[in-house]
């Protein structure tokens, strides 16, 4: 089978999933055996620390479909998917998760209605299973927010389980901003987008690697990359803040020539720390702006390849 001839790469993204991939592959494997259409599987070892790429090198020698990467660090779940996007072959290419929460078996469906004219078709959720209240609250309002706060229409209640054709690939592949948030660059990209809907399942087994500090980092990615809104936020927060300090003043000045002339120093103090927290969060605003910007202008590889099976090593 000729790379050039690759009808559909599978991406999945892996970190400490040895107790996972053995049964996904297989679920996999089936699903790609029943379309009868040329494929790749394309494995990406983000940095594991378990017995996750022996087994994944252990599967190349059984399948001679499927590939891997292995990074020389963990660089995240957002830049293994570049790399995956990068190096994959196929005419489509779908991304899924690598803990089984994203049913290979809807892998027809996404391809079926990918060939009806649609570049993006993304999987959208019905229920979330297997996840506690908080994270389920918490993914629902930051979703909402986002899509209140971008310029463009991000999917609510997505992930990165989707299908996409190979022009959004060299699209993507194109943008080298360091921080990813893919599902917004794929909303950014535009052209014919659709979706299916689906139950995401429990995780097949052992505990989610996505925490509670790495979805705050991955929430500041969404919003910094595709909104001004928090600049936007601090402006008005210092003009408001402005408004309320001459209100001050011209109190402080009727209570010296018409009222009783107090000490202050509460309100003072109250004053001076108020305004000063106002500056401090603007400050911090500006700054996390400015850090991104930093990052892209050092222009450091996106991430390091240690060893792969596919043709180059390029990062």
């Amino acid at each position: 089978m000729s790379e050039k001839n690759i009808e559909l790469s599978v991406i999945v993204p892996l970190f400490n999933e040895e107790q996972n991939i053995g049964a996904l592959n297989e679920r996999i494997i089936t699903v790609l055996a029943s379309m009868s259409i040329s494929n790749e599987v394309i494995y990406i070892n983000d940095g594991s620390k378990d017995k996750t790429l022996p087994l994944i090198i252990g599967l190349t020698y059984q399948f001679p479909n499927i590939k891997y990467i292995d990074f020389s660090r963990n660089f995240g779940h957002q830049q293994a998917i570049s790399a995956g996007i990068q190096f994959a072959k196929g005419k489509y290419l779908v991304i899924m998760d690598g803990d089984g929460q994203d049913p290979p078996e809807l892998i027809p469906e996404l391809y079926e209605k990918a060939c009806s004219g649609f570049e993006v078709v993304y999987a959208k959720r019905k229920k979330r299973q297997g996840e506690g209240l908080l994270k389920k609250f918490t993914a629902k309002l930051f979703y909402r927010i986002l899509a209140k706060i971008t310029n463009i229409e991000i999917p609510v209640d997505t992930g990165d389980f989707r299908i996409i054709h190979q022009k959004v690939q060299r699209i993507l592949n194109q943008m080298p901003e360091q921080h990813k948030y893919i599902r917004g660059q794929i909303a950014w990209i535009g052209f014919n987008q659709t979706f299916i809907e689906y139950d995401r399942e429990e995780r097949m087994s052992g505990q989610t690697k996505f925490t509670y500090r790495k979805m705050i980092g991955f929430a500041i990615d969404g919003i910094s990359g595709f909104s001004t809104w928090p600049l936007k936020v601090a402006t008005i927060s210092g003009f408001i803040v402005s408004f309320i300090s001459f209100m001050l003043i011209i109190y402080s000045l009727y209570q010296k020539f018409f009222g009783e002339t107090e000490k202050g120093w509460t309100s003072l103090n109250i004053s001076v720390l108020f305004i000063g927290g106002i500056q401090l969060i603007g400050i911090g605003i500006l700054g996390e702006y400015l850090g991104r910007v930093s990052e892209n202008v050092k222009n450091r590889p996106h991430f390091i390849v240690r060893d792969s099976n596919l043709n180059s090593n390029e990062s």
